[in-house]
């Protein structure tokens, strides 16, 4: 993953582009009615229920918006919430609340639903030593903010971009002319360009795997719609050279299956792809 700094200055690029699309030149219904030194109050009202996740997000767009507004935090990212819970109030200038608004909701719910995703699949995995991981498959733009909300429900992060770690897949291996030639390749690149990334290298049938050991100095094999039967196997080839990783159409009633074949890791794009967006509401109180 990328450092801590770059990932705070990635969710602050979020935030002003946010604001940039929804605000633009200004909030006309609020400065139309509202006058500028009036002041209010406004609760996070939970509407469905899920695993919050958001909460420190909406705190630093409400400080991007107006620093002078104040926000008083009343359930955590990462809690169970029912309908009816209260997550939040915010108070300040009733301008800048209204500002903030839709950046906050729309910010929240998505990740609040990444959250409760994750955590039922962390809990699916429970018992065993398999960890749920997500993808580079996220909404555009929003890729930062998705996998925090993927840590907030229990997950964890597989890279986070094309710069971060070294994968790979099918189409890599096919045009560089074999799996062979692709790792010594980028082994020979990491090398010339002093670049230290993990190698991460997709395997499709078990004669992949077994080619991908005797290249050598791969962190992970990703096994790629292997069946139960295959993983396993490929499970007990690999044993501690490497570790593991299943992944390819892994659901909800199968993940607990793949993670009793041994892996590592199970990676599932649903995580952030194929996800409702929780409901939730910023009440005026």
């Amino acid at each position: 993953m990328i450092s801590e700094h770059e990932f705070e200055l990635q969710l602050q690029k979020i935030i002003d582009q946010a604001l940039l699309e929804d605000v633009g030149p200004g909030d006309y219904s609020s400065l139309a009615c509202i006058p500028a030194a009036a002041t209010g109050r406004a609760k996070l009202l939970v509407k469905e229920a899920g695993i919050i996740a958001g909460v420190a997000f909406a705190q630093m767009i409400f400080k991007t918006v107006d620093p002078d507004l104040h926000v008083d935090v009343l359930i955590s990212d990462g809690t169970p919430v029912q309908i009816g819970d209260v997550v939040l109030h915010v108070s300040g200038k009733s301008q800048s609340i209204l500002k903030a608004e839709r950046t906050v909701l729309n910010s929240m719910q998505r990740m609040s639903a990444i959250a409760t995703k994750t955590n039922k699949f962390v809990q699916l995995l429970q018992g065993t030593s398999c960890k749920i991981l997500d993808t580079r498959k996220t909404t555009p733009n929003f890729r930062a903010a998705e996998k925090w909300a993927v840590k907030i429900g229990g997950g964890e992060n597989h890279r986070f971009a094309l710069y971060d770690m070294i994968m790979l897949k099918d189409n890599h291996n096919d045009f560089a002319g074999s799996i062979t030639n692709a790792i010594q390749k980028t082994k020979d690149f990491l090398q010339e360009h002093g670049l230290d990334l993990k190698i991460i290298v997709e395997a499709r049938n078990i004669a992949e795997v077994q080619e991908i050991l005797d290249a050598g100095g791969v962190f992970r094999i990703l096994l790629d719609n292997f069946s139960f039967e295959q993983t396993r196997e490929a499970v007990a080839l690999i044993g501690d050279k490497t570790r593991t990783e299943s992944s390819g159409n892994i659901n909800e009633k199968t993940i607990r299956a793949y993670a009793e074949c041994g892996v590592n890791y199970i990676s599932s794009g649903a995580l952030t792809h194929s996800v409702y967006n929780m409901d939730l509401s910023l009440k005026a109180f």
